[in-house]
């Protein structure tokens, strides 16, 4: 099963918070499908990095890394553009539109959302599959 990891899945895995180790299995196994990350969490994950306070050497260096441990990063295209929509009028509360870009990514390669975002939990499970590292949220179906 595919698997696209949200920024906030790769920030609790790089600073070893609650799901990191969810994530951690994700890398490790070999038969569960392709890890995903979507293009707009690139900027947004060095953003985040840099107002937590890491250099900016560290912060090259371990976006090099997840770029180097996912099988590939989506981009956004019209095609995702276009469909976030969907995404945005399906939620049930306001969903920033860098959330509905990176879960309309997931949609678009049919795969499980990891997050722990709680805007994410505002996408209906009949418009996407997720996995909330908070355990917050739905298991994925």
């Amino acid at each position: 099963m595919p698997h696209l990891l949200d920024t906030s899945a790769l920030l609790a895995h790089c600073r070893n918070e609650k799901g990191s180790d969810r994530v951690q299995e994700l890398f490790d196994a070999e038969d569960d499908g392709e890890i995903f990350i979507c293009s707009v969490s690139l900027p947004e994950l060095t953003r985040r990095l840099r107002e937590l306070g890491a250099d900016e050497r560290g912060i090259s260096d371990l976006v090099a890394h997840y770029k180097q441990l996912v099988d590939k990063i989506v981009p956004v295209d019209a095609s995702i553009a276009e469909r976030s929509d969907d995404v945005i009028r399906a939620a049930t509360a306001r969903i920033p539109l860098v959330d509905a870009l990176i879960a309309s990514a997931a949609r678009s390669r049919d795969a499980i959302l990891v997050h722990r975002d709680s805007h994410m939990r505002a996408i209906p499970a009949k418009l996407l599959r997720q996995l909330d590292l908070d355990g917050a949220g739905r298991p994925a179906l």
